[in-house]
């Protein structure tokens, strides 16, 4: 008779554990675990690939969701189920932290445009944020935790902008609302309780892609130029080819699947071609003249490479620049913040530096 291993020696069991407690535990507990615990739970090495070590929260995080099968951001092809999975992900991930919250609508191109705006002190200055989630999904809701946060410990004003998705909406729709909700902020920042001499544009991923469009579409209409863009893991050139991209294509969060299916949906039978700077700012022929910018990559991210080019090459044009690169985080890091570890960490060197960057303004 064949005599099965204990858990504590089977790591394939170990794994299954690991996933499974992780599941069940949640998040708010998963974040108090010690680092050594966490580690025994996985029952494996470290992963390491092209120089940095995967965080430990994150890949518990991981584990647990490839025991549900899922090795990306979303595990359906059905659009309305994906938004609803990605909105379900989203609320375990919410943070105590309160702040004064109002929702609003305000004029767009297409007609009236949500946004909520979290409000700091009277004075401060306003970020005008744009959300991730591949031009197909994501919404206020989804970024509430992180809003919250960047209003609360780095002192701003947040109106975060619930712009036009595709598939029924296709490039340039959401430039083009991120645009709108740039050009309202300027005029009516001093309504919200702002300094409308200090208005920034910033997001995540997709949406860091539509902060870096607005920039550069404020300088080309000779509108005031935010005074900061904050640039996290932005999507720079859909174009391009990188390593990241193929290092990182399966397993850590958002897959090579993922991209490809919101690339298909934002830009097929659009007007807007691939090479577009309106969709690939990093493409643009001339970027000097642009706002400074605070860019932040995650080691593990398939976008790192396009947000480094993209770093580069605003410095490279003169631009002053902050790069961080957080090299044991994947994607979408600034979100997972509720989990402790280096992405709370990340996220509270990125909010002391956007403090900074704001108060020099």
């Amino acid at each position: 008779m064949t005599q099965s291993l204990p858990a504590w020696r089977n790591p394939g069991r170990l794994r299954l554990r690991a996933a499974s407690t992780a599941g069940r535990i949640g998040v708010p507990v998963m974040s108090r675990i010690p680092d050594p615990v966490k580690r025994l739970l996985l029952g494996r090495r470290s992963i390491t690939i092209d120089g940095n070590t995967l965080d430990t929260s994150l890949q518990l995080m991981l584990a647990a969701q490839h025991l549900t099968g899922v090795r990306g951001l979303s595990a359906s092809d059905d659009i309305p189920v994906s938004r609803r999975q990605l909105s379900r992900a989203a609320a375990a991930f919410r943070t105590p932290v309160v702040v004064p919250v109002r929702d609003f609508t305000i004029p767009g191109l297409a007609g009236l445009i949500p946004v909520r705006h979290y409000r700091s002190g009277d004075g401060a200055a306003l970020l005008v944020f744009y959300h991730g989630g591949g031009f197909v999904e994501g919404g206020i809701d989804t970024h509430d935790a992180l809003c919250r946060r960047l209003c609360h410990d780095a002192g701003v004003h947040v109106l975060s902008v619930d712009y036009r998705l595709a598939p029924e909406h296709k490039a340039p729709a959401a430039a083009d609302d991120a645009d709108a909700a740039y050009r309202w902020s300027l005029e009516h920042a001093g309504e919200l309780g702002a300094d409308p001499d200090r208005v920034a544009v910033g997001g995540d991923s997709a949406g860091g892609n539509l902060a870096a469009v607005v920039t550069q579409s404020a300088r080309a209409a000779g509108v005031r130029l935010p005074v900061l863009q904050v640039l996290l893991y932005p999507v720079t050139d859909f174009q391009g080819s990188t390593v990241s991209k193929t290092l990182f294509a399966d397993g850590f969060f958002l897959a090579k699947a993922n991209m490809d299916w919101f690339r298909h949906h934002y830009l097929a039978g659009s007007v807007t071609d691939p090479g577009d700077p309106r969709v690939s700012p990093l493409l643009a022929s001339d970027l000097s003249g642009l706002s400074p910018a605070l860019v932040a990559t995650g080691g593990f991210d398939p976008l790192r490479d396009e947000g480094r080019s993209y770093a580069r090459a605003l410095a490279a044009a003169g631009v002053a620049v902050d790069w961080r690169e957080y090299g044991s985080l994947v994607h979408a890091f600034a979100n997972f913040f509720p989990l402790g570890g280096g992405s709370e960490a990340a996220v509270a060197d990125l909010t002391s530096a956007l403090r900074a960057h704001l108060s020099r303004t």
